[in-house]
């Protein structure tokens, strides 16, 4: 199966979050979409890493991609590696997807810029042919993506582009809110994290639609890119 795009996050929910919105648009489109994980999440405050699997398939579900993969690498403590990019080169040779989405570049949680330059070192390496894979008794043959964006996670980096994700919202939270461990419950007894917060579960509405705001839409979702962005002319910005 060959993928049109890749999302990557370093925990169960990152991509929901952070570009949730856009991968529905993009699959509304008939693009080909897949999710993988790095971690399981299993450092969480609330919730298990058993509960966490299985709100990452309702999520998957709901958005519609055509795969869903973790690589269980230790949360918290992976590193950006040969051990640990070659397991990812494994799913991008695999996969072959066009588009890789991956975290944030600086971010609140280590995981998260940790990932995103794993992923990125990732990329690259795989288009390399002397770095042999076997992955379920195959040899793969290169493939390198040919884009790379990070989307934006709970820091307010500024975006180098922004998605018209309008029509999209109502599909994202829904998939967001099938980690029900994760976020605002007034009647859970667990202890409250960051994301936990009703703040937090308001955010992720207010922040897509101010940069909805700025690029004259309703909602939009913001990444950043490793080399400038091109286009053909002009008329290809709206």
């Amino acid at each position: 199966m060959k993928l049109d795009i890749l999302a990557i996050g370093a925990h169960p929910d990152d991509v929901e979050m952070s570009c949730g919105a856009t991968l529905a648009k993009e699959i509304s489109l008939g693009k080909k979409v897949g999710i993988l994980d790095l971690t399981r999440g299993e450092l969480g405050t609330r919730g298990s890493a058993e509960i966490r699997d299985e709100e990452a398939q309702e999520a998957a579900k709901i958005l519609g991609v055509v795969m869903r993969h973790n690589l269980a690498f230790s949360d918290g403590f992976f590193v950006n590696n040969h051990v640990t990019q070659l397991e990812v080169i494994k799913i991008l040779r695999k996969y072959r997807p066009d588009i890789v989405l991956c975290n944030a570049i600086d971010d609140r949680h280590i995981d998260h810029g940790k990932g995103s330059k794993l992923v990125s070192d990732a990329c690259f390496l795989s288009g390399l042919r002397k770095i042999e894979t076997i992955h379920e008794g195959n040899h793969q043959k290169e493939w390198r993506p040919k884009q790379v964006y990070h989307y934006i996670q709970w820091k307010e980096l500024e975006p180098d582009f922004v998605v018209d994700v309008s029509g999209f919202m109502e599909k994202k939270l829904e998939a967001v809110f099938a980690y029900k461990s994760q976020f605002f419950d007034a009647n859970s007894e667990e202890p409250e994290t960051p994301i936990s917060s009703k703040n937090t579960m308001e955010s992720l509405s207010y922040r897509n639609r101010n940069l909805g705001r700025l690029i004259g839409t309703e909602y939009g979702e913001g990444f950043t890119v490793e080399r400038y962005p091109a286009v053909n002319s002009l008329e290809d910005l709206i």
